[in-house]
């Protein structure tokens, strides 16, 4: 596994050392200028072009925030004929089964019960119902900026039961073992969280395993990364031949991880590849990991698209269950039902672009959203509408 930080016009390269590389990574140290210079973003696009020449390369970007850069920059449309951008199950709301949904939705229904979800879930259709038509019938859900927040709620309110819809990637999960640990130390016995967590590697191990999808490279999320570092990506490089490149958020960074795995597959030697040493080192993030093996343990878990991955969730350990709403809340869950017409789950693999699903920017818009990718302000069809990528 390499760190190719020297790259001839990146601005990890020599003639942009001076202003982005520095061992300080802190906000105000970062001169952001080089990651968003124009010339240098030219550049880049011509080397793509370049190496790319009429050859065929599909690449993915497995983070919802990545879909959203690409969709606002305009890349998709100014990259060569035959590289294509797809979209994958970056969206943490999106790849969230209907099932889980559902059981939300069932325990919003109990007397006493207060849900408390981020902004995004409000809205994500399950079966028959969302939680914002919960909230419309009477039923107690608000939304929180931090899960800490429903601790708080817990502790203010006694009387009540406070479950926090638990749903993200690597990048969420400390803070959520964080706040479990943190409600065991107040004594809280009316907080618990439903865990939907969710981990990358296996879901990218699904998508380079479909015979249905052909993907020549991965720009692999940069978020995820700082918590997991490069180790757990190695896996592509080993079985499926696939590089990967670990990559930040502005255009320089998008452009540089685009090129370096366009040189990886013309040169037929792939690796996984940080293009986003300002914010991840190697390793990842140790004490992060630590807190949530600590609180969690890897579970079997069902994704939208990709059906259920060995491995692949994070349930609560037995010595927290006081804090699983799905151990703690006995209820009937509906049987599950897919939205008819919706192809969210061939758009989180990959397999179509949002515009293929015949119900998109027709029956399903943001104002009225058919499936999660039109919901979630990271869901790949809500970028693909609003920048009409």
């Amino acid at each position: 596994m390499t760190d190719r930080g020297s790259h001839g016009t990146g601005p990890h390269s020599s003639r942009h050392r001076g202003a982005c590389d520095t061992q300080d990574i802190s906000p105000r140290a970062i001169d952001l200028g080089a990651f968003r210079d124009p010339a240098l973003a030219r550049e880049l696009i011509e080397r793509i072009a370049s190496v790319v020449g009429d050859r065929e390369l599909n690449l993915m970007e497995v983070c919802g925030t990545h879909t959203m850069s690409i969709g606002r920059y305009g890349f998709r449309s100014i990259m060569p004929p035959g590289l294509h951008l797809l979209s994958g199950p970056g969206c943490p709301v999106c790849v969230t089964a209907n099932r889980d949904i559902d059981h939300v939705i069932a325990l919003a229904k109990l007397d006493g019960i207060v849900i408390a979800t981020f902004g995004d879930m409000m809205r994500v259709p399950g079966s028959t119902s969302s939680l914002a038509a919960q909230k419309a019938a009477g039923h107690d859900v608000r939304i929180v900026y931090s899960p800490l927040d429903a601790v708080r709620l817990a502790q203010d309110n006694p009387g009540l039961d406070v479950i926090f819809v638990g749903v993200g990637f690597e990048t969420t999960t400390p803070t959520i073992a964080a706040t479990i640990l943190d409600a065991a130390a107040r004594g809280l016995a009316n907080f618990s969280v439903m865990s939907a967590h969710k981990m990358t590697p296996p879901a990218l191990r699904a998508i380079a395993d479909d015979p249905e999808t052909r993907i020549d490279g991965f720009i692999l999320p940069g978020h995820v990364s700082t918590i997991t570092g490069l180790a757990p990506y190695r896996f592509l490089v080993d079985e499926f031949s696939i590089p990967g490149v670990v990559t930040g958020f502005e255009p320089v960074d998008i452009l540089e991880s685009i090129l370096l795995l366009a040189e990886m597959a013309r040169g037929g030697k792939p690796a996984i590849e940080n293009a986003y040493r300002r914010g991840v080192n190697a390793e990842g993030n140790p004490v992060a990991r630590a807190m949530v093996d600590r609180v969690f343990e890897t579970c079997d878990a069902t994704w939208r698209g990709l059906g259920t991955l060995p491995s692949s969730g994070l349930a609560i350990r037995d010595e927290y269950a006081r804090f699983d709403a799905r151990r703690r809340f006995d209820v009937e869950i509906e049987p599950t039902q897919e939205q008819r017409g919706c192809r969210c789950g061939d758009v989180l693999r990959g397999a179509i672009a949002p515009t293929s699903c015949p119900l998109f920017g027709r029956a399903c818009t943001p104002e009225h959203p058919i499936g999660p990718c039109m919901v979630s302000s990271e869901g790949s069809c809500a970028a693909y509408f609003r920048y009409r990528a």
